[in-house]
């Protein structure tokens, strides 16, 4: 069948689906709380045994993964679709203008938790390829469906789980839905996303808080430990300190700063909007590339003495600071360590570092064989190319697709810009709910056309 014959399909079935989905988020799954998580599981697994796929619910220390494979094309492509069908907690509850698991449609938005993270994103895709079987009894591409239940605690089994197994995740590329579009609302792809460090450093003073006109100039501070310590680790220039920081941050290549540059980005509006009048230190850089290019060291929060109101004269006894970095491509969370330990060993050997967790960098070249068809699925949909993006601010479990199976990996979003993922009033817009299973089927219709590996160009 032809694309638009396709989408006439969805088209003509929209309220169907968007129903379907409001009964899929009605039902609670928050991994933190482990509320509703065994049900929905047993529910994709259903559907994916509807679907052909032979699926299996593979344990892992904490949530199961769902998991299914349709061997529909030899010598075509196979692509994994990865998505989570966990949510995070919806607290604050009374922020919320209808109950997060009680969807509405508003403005022709359905808000609920996991409308865009990730439910209505991989339920989309779900959507794609049941249509597909039914208008044409077998997919265009081989396709593997793996559907976590921990990305939003960290994903801390996932690299485990793919790396025991290689062998059902057999795949040519990976495709993740997640995310919002680009903010000037154009979709995209994205070739990469930043890794995330996230660490904590605790001082420690007298065994209890103390007077500070008695023991001031006598008892260390430990707050200011801290102020001297995190002085040393970035400089009002912008730069961070730590030694050898920087060393394996490769430059962009020329296809991502001509990508970069065509990124539509109102600059002057951003600022208008967050309230600033000028971005972060160092200047020159562009927003893009702040986000796409540079690591970054972020002090989450400063805590230690009296805060409450009025004053109380205390010197305390105990100071913490939480503090994340993200990284760019070639940098590694170990290494990054070792050298942030390096660093706090050398300027306050007394100050406790404690390893919160973290997560890798992934980076896949722009002009990967798959980029091209991945373009022109969307334009298919879309009516116009995509934007190109080298990687994302933020972090997604990529690197065990890129740097473990050893196959690109790339997100494209289907949800708004302003879809207040993991905040109040998550929603996404109905449109783009229909859009991205039109998008999903474009997809595997033109991975088809490809041989396997991507050899093959589309003619």
């Amino acid at each position: 069948m032809q694309p638009e014959q396709l989408f006439a399909v969805v088209d003509a079935r929209r309220t169907v689906f968007v129903s379907r989905l409001i009964e899929y988020l009605r039902q609670p799954s928050i991994s933190a709380h482990g509320i509703g998580m065994a049900e929905v599981a047993a529910f994709l697994h259903s559907w994916l045994a509807q679907l052909g796929f032979a699926p299996r619910l593979l344990p892992t220390p904490g949530w199961p993964v769902v998991y299914g494979r349709r061997r529909d094309r030899p010598g075509a492509p196979t692509i994994l679709f990865y998505g989570h069908y966990d949510v995070q907690p919806p607290d604050p509850l009374d922020a919320w203008v209808s109950p997060p698991f009680e969807p509405a449609i508003r403005n022709g938005r359905i808000y609920a938790r996991g409308a865009g993270d990730n439910k209505g994103q991989h339920f989309a895709q779900l959507l794609a390829i049941e249509t597909l079987l039914e208008q044409t009894a077998t997919l265009p591409c081989n396709v593997v469906v793996l559907l976590e239940g921990e990305e939003e605690v960290g994903s801390p089994h996932l690299a485990s789980f793919v790396r025991e197994h290689r062998d059902l995740l057999a795949c040519d590329l990976v495709v993740t839905a997640d995310g919002p579009v680009h903010e000037s609302g154009q979709s995209c792809i994205l070739f990469g996303v930043r890794g995330v460090l996230s660490f904590e450093l605790r001082a420690r003073g007298a065994n209890r808080d103390l007077h500070s006109g008695n023991f001031g100039n006598i008892a260390p501070n430990p707050i200011w430990q801290l102020v001297h310590l995190l002085a040393t680790m970035k400089d009002a220039q912008g730069t961070i300190l730590i030694d050898g920081f920087y060393d394996r941050v490769e430059p962009p290549t020329a296809l991502e700063r001509a990508a970069l540059a065509a990124l539509p980005v109102d600059e002057a509006r951003i600022l208008h909007e967050l309230g600033l009048h000028a971005f972060d230190a160092p200047a020159g850089r562009s927003y893009a590339e702040r986000l796409s290019l540079w690591p970054t060291l972020t002090i989450n929060g400063l805590h230690g003495g009296y805060g409450g109101s009025g004053s109380k004269t205390v010197l305390p006894h105990e100071a913490v600071a939480k503090c994340d970095i993200r990284l760019v491509a070639s940098q590694t969370v170990a290494d990054t360590f070792a050298r942030l330990a390096a660093h706090v060993g050398l300027h306050a050997p007394d100050v406790e570092l404690i390893f919160q967790g973290g997560m890798e960098p992934s980076k896949t070249p722009l002009d990967s064989a798959y980029a091209a068809p991945l373009q022109r699925s969307l334009a298919a949909v879309h009516g116009r190319e995509p934007l190109c993006i080298p990687a994302m601010g933020g972090s997604l479990p990529d690197y065990v697709f890129t740097q473990i199976l050893g196959v690109p990996a790339f997100v494209v979003p289907y949800a708004n810009h302003d879809e207040d993922n993991h905040a109040p009033n998550e929603n996404i817009e109905v449109e783009r709910f229909i859009a991205g299973i039109k998008t999903g089927m474009a997809i595997m219709q033109h991975l088809g056309r490809l041989s396997a590996n991507g050899t093959t160009s589309e003619s």
